[in-house]
């Protein structure tokens, strides 16, 4: 499953489309991203905003979005997407959001992305998710609390 947010612009929508995967996009607006419930585990796709500069790269949607506990949880890997004309700052929002959120930074596209970056993120995508998903099956249940 992919969550993904993409601004009016519709570029990350674009690419999220061609894709051909299950997916969720994120509210345009704050109120309704905190709102807004992951449907089971994921891979977000974000955009990188804020013109090169650490602050602001991660669209405030997306941190409302991440702020709540469950989807923080249920979330797999990041994709960014960005401009490289930001030089060391493409891509930024994915790297920030997965040092924040623990998880692996998968890929970085430019702007629309190109075919080949819809077929490497389509396969990427189902073999990581599947994988993660082999991982959680594996690992030992948690024991019931008990109660004194």
């Amino acid at each position: 499953m992919i969550v993904y947010f993409s601004s009016v612009s519709e570029n990350t929508h674009r690419f999220v489309e061609k894709l051909a995967l299950p997916a969720q996009r994120i509210p345009l607006k704050v109120a309704q991203a905190e709102q807004f419930q992951a449907s089971g585990p994921y891979v977000l796709i974000v955009p990188t905003y804020g013109g090169g500069s650490l602050k602001g790269a991660v669209p405030k949607p997306v941190i409302a979005f991440l702020n709540q506990p469950e989807n923080r949880r249920l979330l797999r890997g990041v994709i960014a997407a960005g401009n490289t004309n930001f030089g060391t700052a493409y891509g930024l929002a994915g790297a920030v959001v997965a040092q924040k959120c623990q998880v692996p930074l998968l890929y970085k596209f430019e702007l629309l992305g190109t075919s080949d970056d819809v077929q490497r993120v389509r396969q990427g995508i189902s073999a990581f998710l599947q994988q993660a998903a082999q991982r959680a099956e594996s690992e030992p249940s948690p024991e019931p609390a008990s109660h004194p």
